[in-house]
């Protein structure tokens, strides 16, 4: 009998940014089986998005537990949690690559085990690049979620397509969305709130000193032509921090250089609460379009810098809400297609709470299986993928079979003072060196 018949459910969520622990956590809550009292256990995988505890509280999404753990510390705490202390759900919110070496490590820890957590993945948004190499990534997770049914449809066709099981790939929405629908501009007559436009910026899109300049040269200028308006410039990460995408030019750099009116100001914080004071989203292609247009709050992706794969704003192709700031600043304002939206799993018009009922009703069926689970079965063995997987599995410090590395990081116990203060000193030349070094070292080799 599951755990989940007896006691509250127990979930882990790895994660490692501060989006996919977003995610990851929200995911698990919406998935969990009928009216199940959830405890959840956080691990943050250690890295250089490893979130920071700003970024935590910004997420505004908590735990019963949250430490932070390298991989093969997470797969000696996933096998020594058993009986009592065995989980139901293992949600694995991770890049592509980190799901498959914990896929492969998760393998061996529990290769004797039937009673064996339901392991649950996903991507944490729009999927616009790398579809056939992130998917078969996650090839063997119990289910793999689609947060839309274009994405379910995609993704089947991929794993069918390299002769893959596809039955674990389960249509969902993103678990974020929600918030009061968009009541219309406000009274300025009235002494209501301003006009506020809000641009959702990306910290790697675009991925040029040029390209992000003009986005914000065109966004003051927007504040400059409308002083009435307020205008704000939504940030995802402080200088120094990292979060799912590196960012090698902050916007924050970028405005020092600037002249901005009064009444263009750079925001953080969590990004339903900044919808809740939008009257119109300009982005170029983040996921919080499909917040704001769930909300039915007047979105807008840019086609300033063309409609391309590398800014991912092709993924908007027949949303209806392509436009420039040309456009903007004469008026324009896009009316979403309907059909469009529905297929984002963006829903504008009801049914939302339904949306995770299918995964529900499979980790209950899988939680329930008479004799347990059967082995993680990844599409990717050394048998299929020879010259992949093993460095795949190397950068978590994992053999080809799994098990770990003759001296990869580990530890038995909590690190003592002296040790906390070298890791973070070490964390921070490495996040130093991500984002400041290497980005010189680049730019000095294409001179």
């Amino acid at each position: 009998m599951p755990a989940s018949a007896t006691k509250a459910l127990r979930v882990a969520v790895l994660a490692d940014s501060d989006t996919r622990w977003k995610w990851g956590a929200l995911t698990a809550s919406r998935i969990s089986p009928g009216a199940t009292e959830i405890r959840l256990d956080g691990y943050l995988l250690r890295g250089r998005a490893t979130p920071t505890p700003r970024q935590l509280r910004e997420v505004g999404v908590t735990a019963d537990t949250l430490r932070e753990v390298t991989a093969v510390e997470f797969l000696r705490a996933m096998g020594d949690a058993t009986g009592e202390e065995s989980y139901d759900v293992l949600v694995l919110a991770l890049v592509g690559g980190g799901v498959q070496a914990m896929l492969h490590g998760l393998g061996r820890v529990w290769q004797d085990r039937a009673d064996r957590p339901v392991v649950v993945t996903g991507y944490v948004g729009v999927v616009y690049e790398k579809l056939a190499d992130g998917l078969l990534l996650r090839h063997g997770a119990d289910l793999v979620l689609a947060n839309s049914r274009q994405d379910a449809d995609r993704f089947r066709a991929v794993y069918e397509g390299v002769g893959a099981d596809a039955s674990a790939v389960t249509e969902v929405a993103l678990p974020f969305l929600g918030g009061a629908d968009y009541t219309g501009e406000p009274d300025r007559e009235g002494g209501e709130r301003p006009y506020t436009v809000v641009f959702a910026a990306q910290p790697s899109v675009p991925d040029n000193r040029r390209d992000r300049t003009y986005l914000l040269e065109r966004l003051i200028r927007h504040a400059r032509r409308h002083p009435e308006r307020e205008v704000l410039l939504k940030l995802r990460s402080k200088p120094g921090e990292h979060t799912t995408h590196i960012e090698e030019l902050p916007y924050q750099k970028l405005v020092q250089r600037a002249d901005p009116p009064p009444n263009f100001r750079l925001v953080y914080g969590h990004m339903g609460e900044v919808l809740d004071r939008t009257d119109l989203l300009v982005t170029i292609s983040s996921t919080a379009a499909l917040e704001s247009l769930h909300r039915r709050i007047p979105t807008v992706v840019l086609s300033d810098l063309g409609v391309r794969e590398a800014l991912g704003n092709h993924h908007f192709v027949g949303s209806g809400c392509l436009a420039s700031w040309e456009q903007l600043d004469e008026g324009h304002r896009p009316v979403p297609d309907p059909e469009w939206v529905a297929r984002q799993g963006v829903a504008a018009d009801g049914g939302y709470e339904t949306a995770f009922d299918e995964a529900r009703e499979r980790i209950a069926g899988l939680l329930g299986r008479p004799g347990g689970l059967p082995p993680l079965a990844p599409y990717y063995t050394p048998v299929t993928a020879p010259g992949y997987l093993p460095g795949i599995l190397a950068r978590h410090h994992l053999g080809p079979d799994g098990a770990p590395l003759p001296g990869a990081p580990a530890a038995d116990k909590e690190p003592g003072p002296v040790r906390q203060v070298v890791r973070r000193a070490a964390r921070g030349a490495y996040r130093h060196g991500v984002q400041r070094v290497a980005p010189v070292i680049r730019r000095m080799g294409e001179l």
